[in-house]
């Protein structure tokens, strides 16, 4: 995993810090003893501009990612607490170049790890230090950080994978909605098919059923129909002779 580039730049400033402190009572010293402090007058001012630079800078950087998210609430809080402690530290550090507070002769012990000559240096600039990084040295909180910034990546990739397998279920999804569409599409198709179908079946029967109708208006009676009409007379003629015969025979 990269290394957080704003708490090695936080580091860098600390230790800046550390050596303005310990320049000012190496300044004090020599203007009590009646050396000549002048370089070292040039260097703590230098210096003093140097970390008031690198503050600002903190600060602007700790707004940025707070701002886009790349840092959690709680450590951007945090880390704010760090900046703010840092930048108290540099007010005091002004003031004590500027002879408006005199350092005691321990001050120095004080950037030391316990007193015990071990050499490993602890964050002095933590006036308000938590309970969580009091007494851990700079490589133990920079390994705290990395530890957190470590789970933080874990939840972010947890997110991303849930993120990624819903994304997936939505095109899985609208797929199927397509594949539906088009089934629909081709029933809508086949309905309209068939009701024309069935529109043309009924203007067929219409149509049959008026010639039907045309035929009986227009049917020839039994009795009036030429070939019949002829037989008709026929038959009455042949009957009236047989009568007439009947009545002449009975007549003689």
């Amino acid at each position: 995993m990269s290394k957080d580039l704003w708490l090695e730049n936080y580091d860098a400033a600390c230790r800046l810090a550390q050596e303005i402190a310990e320049n000012t009572h190496e300044r004090n010293r020599q203007q009590r003893t009646g050396g000549n402090p002048a370089k070292l007058n040039m260097t703590l001012r230098a210096s003093l501009q140097k970390l008031k630079q690198n503050i600002a800078q903190l600060r602007e950087t700790l707004n940025r990612a707070a701002a886009q998210r790349h840092i959690m609430q709680a450590e951007a809080d945090r880390r704010q607490s760090l900046v703010d402690d840092l930048a108290t530290r540099e007010t005091r550090l002004n003031a004590s170049f500027k002879g408006d507070i005199t350092e005691a002769e321990p001050s120095r012990s004080s950037l030391m790890a316990g007193g015990n000559g071990s050499g490993s240096a602890v964050n002095p600039w933590l006036i308000n230090e938590s309970e969580e990084t009091k007494g851990l040295s700079f490589g133990e909180i920079k390994h705290q950080q990395q530890q957190i910034i470590e789970a933080q990546d874990a939840g972010l990739d947890a997110l991303a994978s849930v993120l990624s397998r819903q994304k997936q279920m939505g095109q899985e999804i609208g797929n199927e909605l397509d594949e539906q569409n088009e089934i629909i599409d081709d029933l809508a198709q086949l309905v309209d098919k068939t009701d024309g179908r069935i529109k043309n079946e009924t203007k067929r029967v219409k149509l049959l059923d008026s010639k039907s109708a045309s035929c009986e208006k227009i049917k020839p009676c039994f009795c009036c129909c030429s070939p019949w009409k002829g037989v008709h007379g026929m038959m009455v003629v042949i009957v009236l002779l047989l009568i007439a015969i009947i009545v002449v025979a009975c007549w003689q």
